[in-house]
């Protein structure tokens, strides 16, 4: 079982910046793999950004590819989420969120950060003002 306590989260002007963190509580000695979504009122759950347990591998969605980055601290059990060139449609509650099994799914030979996870956060807010 994993526990996820997201932090970081609050109200910038577009173009700031913020840094998501992702406190995590494991009960087995096996790492898992992590992910950000995100979810706007009204709108769909987006997978944000996911990597693998040894970090190996990361995965963005394609509108904040080159504006997020996702990192994580495996000796300290902290995921985190660096957005930079924030944009109001950037907008709403992030999560934290984590599997065993995979945080990603692959279509047409690309591959993205899921949007469903086995274990996910209560999440924070952010709001990016224009």
């Amino acid at each position: 079982q994993v526990q996820l306590v997201e932090s970081g989260g609050g109200s910038v002007e577009a173009g700031g910046s913020l840094r998501l963190s992702c406190a995590v509580s494991r009960y087995n000695s096996t790492r898992p793999c992590m992910g950000w979504f995100r979810q706007a009122p009204g709108k769909e759950r987006e997978g944000v950004a996911a990597i693998s347990a040894g970090s190996g591998i990361k995965r963005y969605a394609d509108s904040v590819k080159g504006r997020f980055s996702i990192s994580r601290d495996n000796a300290h059990d902290t995921l985190y989420l660096q957005m930079n060139n924030l944009r109001p449609e950037d907008s709403g509650m992030y999560y934290c969120a984590a599997d065993y099994r995979s945080c990603t799914y692959c279509s047409a030979g690309v591959c993205y950060p899921s949007s469903a996870f086995s274990y996910e956060g209560k999440g924070t807010q952010v709001i990016v003002s224009s």
